[in-house]
């Protein structure tokens, strides 16, 4: 079962329409027991990092979604799930967050005030690096955007996907191990989303040097 990780964060239901909407069922759970049983992991979200953290540290799913993260369980975040992952957030104030990547998010502040925050729209991401997940997906696809922070990973390898925006590159998409992640919605992107949650909903957790099929979606 693909469990859809939910953390008061929004988008859910989204995120399992896209599901049904490829013929793969997505379970909506707050229970770390069952995040912990997953045979794959969405970590999904949109809303705020300091609200997000408090609600996995009480819930319990701080430490599920990390062990999870180490156990090889394929790991899908968007968005919020994906700044999440990482030591720190400058939202909020500044807010300590998951630490299962190294690196921090920072806010955009653009020098232009034509160029608005939130970002959001349909821009263009280039792969930065050969992924299963990206196999025969083309680079400079569209997907849609809608945040005001962005990831800045400590490990340049660790970044897959990039964007510009306001003048500059950012980070829009991660990967290590058996984690991917997005700071686009794939939910929301149209088939280009479809095809890349397609591929993940295949991938069997490892990484690029082991880039050969994992049987059948579901």
């Amino acid at each position: 079962m693909t469990v859809i990780v939910d953390y008061r964060a929004g988008n859910l239901t989204s995120v399992q329409w896209a599901l049904e909407e490829l013929g793969c069922p997505g379970r909506i759970t707050a229970d770390p027991a069952a995040v912990a049983a997953a045979e794959r992991i969405i970590f999904p979200g949109v809303g705020a990092a300091g609200a997000a953290m408090a609600f996995l540290r009480t819930s319990g799913l701080a430490e599920a979604l990390r062990r999870a993260a180490r156990s090889g369980t394929p790991f899908l975040g968007i968005c919020l799930g994906m700044q999440i992952l990482f030591e720190r957030s400058e939202e909020d104030d500044g807010v300590e967050t998951l630490g299962i990547l190294p690196g921090e998010v920072r806010r955009f502040r653009p020098a232009n005030p034509r160029d608005k925050v939130p970002h959001m729209g349909w821009n263009r991401v280039r792969w930065a690096r050969a992924h299963p997940v990206l196999a025969g997906l083309p680079s400079e696809e569209y997907f849609y955007f809608v945040h005001s922070y962005y990831a800045v990973p400590t490990r340049p390898m660790d970044v897959l996907g990039v964007c510009d925006y306001a003048g500059a590159p950012f980070c829009a998409a991660v990967a290590h191990a058996n984690l991917i992640a997005t700071q686009f919605h794939i939910e929301k992107s149209g088939r280009a989303g479809l095809a890349l949650l397609e591929r993940f909903l295949r991938w069997d957790g490892r990484g690029a040097d082991n880039d050969r099929p994992g049987g059948g979606p579901c």
